[in-house]
């Protein structure tokens, strides 16, 4: 059957010798893999720009419970990135934020709101000013969907030492939204985001090394 829903893109592989099979977290139906025809051949007229990491799409979709590999009917683009693509700093952002979703956004559940939640996150992203900070508050409020946001400090804390500034800007951070910015040296706000990434690495299994550390750090110093 045929069904509309939202979605972003997570990742895709490159499959035969025009296609590529697509991974969307999708409004609807929570991470699905769709195979998608043609899009890579000369003619395509730059529909794979769609299918990048982190779009965000309108989707009519074939689904049937149960299937490893679905198609889709139609899609368009919900909101074309501005500062995304044309600001260094977002762009290493964004890089982080694709590879913590790829690693830890496995479950079906909640998937209306997990959705909900990241066109808002990502769309405030792309066109607030730039956040050295956003990456934090992302962590943190995407915990909350995932079914383990901390409710305090300590429980961060417990399991990763900070100083007590470091401390207070953490209990900040637990209420901020994406507009606050907080003044933050770039050696705490390593030391936090060190913090946070173990907090998730305490409740996600296989959540592993997230390679894009080193290029953030470098990007935010």
């Amino acid at each position: 059957m045929l069904y509309k829903t939202r979605g972003i893109v997570f990742r895709f592989t490159k499959y035969g010798e025009t296609s590529i099979i697509v991974t969307i977290f999708t409004e609807r139906f929570g991470l699905q893999g769709y195979i998608v025809n043609g899009v890579r051949s000369k003619s395509a007229k730059n529909k794979i720009a769609l299918y990048q990491p982190l779009t965000l799409l309108d989707l009519v979709v074939y689904h049937r419970e149960n299937a490893n590999i679905l198609r889709v009917k139609e899609v368009k683009c919900i909101h074309l990135y501005q500062g995304l693509h044309t600001d260094v700093r977002k762009s290493a952002v964004g890089m982080f934020i694709n590879e913590v979703l790829n690693k830890s956004v496995k479950d079906q559940s909640h998937a209306e709101e997990i959705c909900r939640f990241l066109i808002d996150a990502l769309t405030s992203f792309d066109q607030l000013p730039f956040n050295a900070n956003f990456h934090l508050v992302f962590l943190i409020k995407l915990s909350r969907y995932l079914g383990f946001g901390p409710h305090s400090s300590q429980e961060i804390f417990s399991s990763w030492m900070l100083s007590p500034d470091e401390l207070i800007i953490l209990d900040k951070l637990l209420t901020a939204s994406w507009e606050d910015s907080l003044s933050i040296t770039a050696e705490a706000r390593k030391n936090l985001l060190e913090a946070i990434l173990h907090f998730y690495s305490n409740h996600l299994e296989n959540m592993g090394e997230i390679r894009s550390v080193e290029v953030l750090k470098e990007v935010l110093r």
